[in-house]
């Protein structure tokens, strides 16, 4: 799986040649908010960054823990079977992922709400229509894959709220769980139901007929 650049990380993907490789730090610039204020030492909110790449050697520069230059491409499309505002809203969250990671899961947290509508559930507690779900017959992995968003460090949150890092890991996994869900719930009982409808119409009617439909 892919390592996408993060702040402070020792190697990762670089941006620039795509190389996994190690990536050396650099503390450059120091600024002050005002003329009396004094800068803290262990706050990166103070500094300039450069991660350079051992691989190509090309940089990347951070402000407040977020790489600005180069822009992260970020490879997840969203699942055509999605309705066209869901669909939207992912594309919204890729384009501002590399800027802002937290307004980009906050998109994806309301994609997740309009997919449980989408799929016939109320979309106002996460929780409660992923349980649902699961209980429709969905893979319990989806749960799993939803705590570990939910979930940050020890701490969980309060039911059908999802506590989000400030990171592009984190957004990652949830462009990974809608396209999970609509996958599951959507796209695959689709092709499933094409691939009967393509059968003969007496193997159909055999078929019906066997189970009493």
């Amino acid at each position: 799986m892919a390592v996408v650049p993060n702040y402070k990380k020792r190697s990762f993907e670089c941006p620039v040649c795509n190389a996994h490789a190690q990536q050396f730090w650099y503390r450059v610039i120091k600024w002050f908010k005002d003329d009396s204020a004094s800068p803290d030492a262990d706050n990166p909110a103070d500094y300039l960054y450069i991660s350079k790449c051992n691989a190509c050697n090309n940089q990347a520069v951070w402000v407040n823990k977020k790489m600005i230059l180069p822009d992260i491409e970020i490879s997840d499309t969203p699942n055509p079977d999605l309705k066209k505002d869901i669909q939207d809203d992912f594309n919204e969250a890729k384009s501002i992922t590399p800027k802002s990671p937290r307004a980009a899961a906050a998109l994806l947290r309301l994609c997740i709400q309009k997919l449980c509508k989408q799929l016939g559930k109320p979309g106002k507690n996460i929780n409660e229509d992923i349980a649902s779900l699961v209980k429709d017959g969905m893979p319990v992995g989806i749960q799993k894959a939803l705590d570990i968003v939910r979930v940050t460090g020890n701490e969980a949150v309060h039911p059908g709220v999802l506590d989000l890092k400030d990171d592009i890991d984190t957004v990652q996994k949830m462009f990974r769980l809608v396209n999970f869900i609509a996958h599951d719930r959507i796209t695959q009982p689709k092709e499933v139901d094409a691939l009967y409808q393509s059968l003969p119409e007496e193997k159909r009617k055999a078929i019906e007929k066997r189970d009493g439909s």
